[in-house]
């Protein structure tokens, strides 16, 4: 078994655990707030940040406590950060449905719920606990879900970034139409790093759609690499939550790239 299944069946497990009726989870949707579409977020300067709310991770551990999700997510937004990615994944990664509630009832940006979304009930959660933007493993979704879910996300009003790791499963995201695609540099099954994969993907996404770098990202020279290879946008978790200042990390990875909003 690979690390990307056993999370997914970690993943499945606990959603067995807390699942409710789907008219429950209506009504909560109902009540939230109506959601923030990131494409102008991602489109208002020549490089954006989606800064991490991460505690640990199953390559390196414990990373931060983070007893303040969000009073972290709000340095990120006050440095410049243009989406604030929230790990919701309990077992491996340290995050919960509540750090979600925390950061969305602190922040006026748009909030990525960063999960293994494998099941359309986390979808309808998603958005009841206020996400923005919802993130599609392409490894780990057959073409059918990736299809669904994808339409689903829409549905809900939400924006889904699209996440590959080589050049079959970029070729399986193109065929969804995606807007914001994602390249990872980690493989989620053997939890190693190349961030050469920027170079070899990211030039074969389309222009016309956000291309997103993911992992691997600590230094303002992986910054321009990424960004030299078409990157629109990073994700950055581990560099920041490890950083004694936040703001400054955000500021030193964007540099001068980040114009005023």
């Amino acid at each position: 078994m690979s690390v990307l299944d056993a999370i997914i069946e970690g993943v499945r497990e606990d959603l067995a655990a807390r699942r409710k009726s789907l008219s429950y989870i209506q009504d909560a949707i109902d009540q939230a707030a109506a959601p923030i579409d990131p494409l102008p977020s991602l489109l208002s300067s020549q490089l954006s940040l989606i800064a991490e709310v991460k505690r640990s991770s199953p390559s390196k551990g414990a990373l931060a406590s983070i007893s303040d999700p969000a009073g972290l997510a709000e340095k990120y937004e006050e440095a410049g950060a243009s989406i604030i990615s929230v790990l919701t994944e309990s077992r491996r990664f340290g995050g919960s449905l509540a750090d979600l509630d925390a950061v969305r009832s602190r922040v006026q940006i748009p909030i990525l719920r960063k999960d293994f979304m494998v099941d359309e009930y986390q979808f309808f959660e998603a958005r009841a606990h206020g996400a923005d933007l919802v993130l599609l493993i392409v490894a780990a979704l057959s073409q059918s879900q990736l299809n669904d879910y994808h339409q689903l996300a829409h549905g809900l009003g939400m924006r889904a970034l699209v996440e590959v790791h080589t050049n079959d499963e970029l070729e399986r995201a193109l065929e969804i139409s995606p807007q914001i695609v994602g390249v990872n540099s980690r493989n989620l099954k053997t939890l190693e790093v190349d961030t050469q994969s920027f170079a070899e993907l990211i030039p074969r996404i389309p222009n016309e759609l956000i291309a997103v770098a993911e992992s691997g990202i600590s230094t303002r020279a992986d910054v321009d690499f990424a960004q030299r290879n078409g990157a629109r946008a990073i994700l950055v978790g581990e560099a920041l939550v490890r950083a004694g200042d936040p703001k400054a990390a955000v500021r030193e990875l964007l540099g001068e790239d980040k114009v005023a909003q």
